[in-house]
């Protein structure tokens, strides 16, 4: 069975609930960890006074007795402190006063093409499950992939490397421990130096009224080779990926390993030459590939690299079109915050881990974790895979 996760909700919401299927019996899960997650997710120089209200936590209501999963479906809800401030507005129910409608469509934002796909005179219709605290939910489920991994000795990580026009110097040879302090840092930067010019940064351009975005990084380590498959365009692993990091809201691009600058090399300078010996097996020196050749793993950390665009609620409003009237309008104006790119990493980490998850449970099945235990064991015995490579 497949790992599936789907979300649903509304940023204003009574709250928003997620639904994991597809995890084995016996897991077992530790609330603390997955609310952990929660409150990453709520980090970040930049965010704006929404944060201020919310204390994400993430409520199980089926699958789960005394910590360990049934195998069945798992829901997950997060309740929306901030809905009290929306009660009338957002109310399920009709209520007896007049809610305004919005009509001013954001600049970068799902409102105008949403509201022409659905036939909606009210952007509000679209903007409230397009939003990006739409992502409290994934952050949520992919809590559970993690605990599936990390049991399989799969670790997931990330980490800003660049905000806005200040980028970080590149570090290679990362290791899982390089990243024990990263959400120590206001913008979760693994450079001091790097980490304190974004936070001026943020704040030169949050004064001049503007956002945002930038880069972040993910890491996976201890994947196993042959996770997904090169004789499907479905099962490409990178492919998996990327329709998985794309679906991030504000994410605009996606690269594994070197991505984008494998484009200007020559083929000597863009491939991972392949070594073997007893002790490691086989290994590779570099990791241009981002762990993944020909749709599948290598066995190396998978390394996935996301561009954040700005976001498109600014307190200085582009110019719109009243969708009523037809007449020039500023957009709307709503709360919002300067930056969310360290928010944004945490995201990615559990994107790539449903991602990864799914195509474990595709690969080695199993109704019980011993039995998911056991196929991974037998399969790193018959392929000779070394573990502890960093």
């Amino acid at each position: 069975m497949s790992l599936r996760l789907i979300t649903a909700g509304e940023s204003h919401g009574p709250g928003l609930t997620c639904v994991v299927e597809g995890l084995p019996a016996g897991l077992e899960l530790d609330h603390e960890a997955i609310n952990r997650d929660m409150a990453r997710r709520q980090l970040g120089h930049g965010r704006g006074g929404r944060m201020k209200i919310e204390r994400d936590a993430a409520q199980v209501s089926s699958g789960v007795p005394h910590g360990r999963t049934l195998g069945g479906p798992i829901a997950l809800t997060i309740p929306n402190r901030d809905y009290a401030n929306w009660e009338e507005r957002m109310n399920p129910w009709p209520v007896e006063a007049e809610v305004p409608e919005v009509h001013l469509p954001r600049p970068g934002h799902a409102d105008l093409a949403g509201a022409q796909k659905f036939g909606f005179t009210d952007v509000r219709n679209v903007l409230e499950r397009a939003s990006a605290r739409e992502t409290a939910a994934r952050v949520a489920g992919g809590a559970l992939a993690k605990a599936f991994l990390r049991t399989l000795g799969v670790e997931i990580v990330s980490h800003v490397m660049q905000i806005g026009s200040v980028r970080a110097p590149e570090r290679n040879g990362l290791a899982v421990a390089d990243f024990a302090d990263v959400d120590a840092s206001p913008v979760r930067c693994l450079d001091a130096d790097a980490s304190r010019a974004m936070v001026q940064e943020i704040n030169a351009l949050r004064k001049a009224n503007e956002s945002l975005g930038g880069v972040f990084e993910v890491r996976a380590y201890g994947v196993v080779p042959g996770i997904g498959s090169h004789v499907s365009w479905e099962e490409r692993l990178d492919g998996r990926i990327g329709m998985a990091m794309l679906s991030i809201q504000a994410v605009k691009g996606c690269g594994i390993g070197d991505g984008f600058d494998l484009a200007g090399r020559p083929g000597s300078a863009a491939h991972d030459e392949i070594f073997f010996d007893d002790e490691q097996g086989y290994y590779r020196e570099t990791n241009r590939s981002g762990g993944i050749e020909g749709g599948m793993t290598t066995g190396e950390p998978v390394v996935v690299i996301c561009a954040m665009k700005p976001l498109p609620t600014l307190t200085k409003p582009l110019r719109s079109v009243d969708i009523a009237t037809h007449a020039p309008a500023e957009a709307l104006r709503e709360r919002t915050d300067s930056c969310t790119v360290p928010a944004a990493g945490v995201v990615g980490e559990a994107m790539l881990a449903i991602v990864l998850a799914s195509a474990f449970r595709d690969k080695f099945g199993g109704d019980h974790i011993d039995d998911v235990r056991a196929a991974v064991a037998a399969y790193e015995e018959r392929i000779g895979w070394r573990r502890g490579r960093p």
